[in-house]
């Protein structure tokens, strides 16, 4: 595939610019990573969010979403398959950004298909607002939070089955941390990511949450899901301990951020109906020191 440098630099510019213009609970494209890895991991932070907006944003209506996102997968895989890119005069955004991620996937021989399963999650909000267990919850965090992880270690270059599992239960604790941290907001989308056994377990029903304030029983319901998710951070710390150099600080900061937020989560579930809890440039300091004293996890 054939890429000029200056068209090229103008393509990773713009995935930078979106990477920096969207809150994330983790560190992306920081320049905590080296700069060899920065533009690639914007390029594929720059596609997930688009297809995301595409699904989310607006008040388009499903069919046409739907076809949206079919359209912008289409638009990848013609530029890869075809190894060769479509000249414009004046390419918009989204053209610099599948020349990018065309660039990135030629270069590192990264695969297509954990971006066809970040469209399939993406195509699932449009059309499924419910989940009936912690299977299917998890299925969804399979395609679109894991895929991420998998990506930023083959473009660190890593390709271990082992690595993959443990990047995994990060990826999945991180994406479970967003769906509770975005509970109100969610719910007045007509959108509920907590299984309905753990709603029907913990005797809770989705009535009382047209209340201000949630009730005993969907606080309940919010300490066995965080449990839920704190044993996924578990299981996936390791992954900060067995990946090198300044990969392994950005994970840190990544693992440490997200159980911040579920902390915070956690505390204020009584108001999470109406306010979402985020991290601030205050947290930051904090995160820092405990990445620098990190002491890895006992064999």
């Amino acid at each position: 595939m054939s890429f000029e440098p200056e068209p090229l630099a103008r393509a990773y510019a713009a995935c930078a610019a979106l990477a920096r213009a969207h809150y994330e609970n983790f560190p992306v494209a920081s320049r905590l990573l080296p700069g060899s890895m920065r533009p690639h991991v914007a390029a594929v932070y720059a596609f997930a969010r688009v297809a995301d907006d595409i699904a989310d944003e607006g008040v388009e209506t499903a069919p046409v979403r739907q076809e949206r996102l079919r359209a912008w997968g289409g638009r990848l895989h013609d530029a890869v398959e075809r190894r060769a890119l479509p000249r414009h005069s004046t390419p918009s955004r989204d053209d610099l950004i599948v020349t990018a991620l065309a660039h990135s996937i030629a270069a590192l021989e990264l695969p297509l298909s954990p971006f066809d399963d970040l469209l399939s999650a993406f195509a699932q909000d449009i059309t499924t607002d419910r989940y009936a267990s912690w299977d299917e919850v998890f299925d969804y965090c399979r395609r679109s939070a894991n895929p991420i992880g998998r990506l930023v270690l083959r473009i660190a270059g890593y390709a271990s089955p082992s690595l993959d599992r443990l990047s995994d239960a990060l990826c999945t604790a991180l994406q479970l941390t967003n769906f509770w941290q975005d509970f109100g907001r969610d719910w007045r989308a007509g959108r509920l990511y907590v299984p309905r056994a753990l709603v029907e377990a913990c005797g809770a029903a989705e009535a009382d949450l047209t209340g201000a304030r949630l009730t005993a029983a969907w606080a309940r319901v919010f300490s066995e899901r965080s449990a839920v998710t704190r044993a996924s951070y578990d299981e996936g710390r390791a992954i900060c301990d067995r990946v090198r150099g300044r990969l392994r600080f950005e994970l840190r900061l990544t693992w440490l951020g997200g159980r911040r937020v579920l902390d915070r989560v956690e505390r204020e579930r009584f108001a999470l109906l109406e306010r979402r809890p985020t991290l601030a440039g205050a947290d930051l300091p904090a995160l820092l020191w405990r990445a620098a004293r990190w002491a890895p996890a006992a064999a």
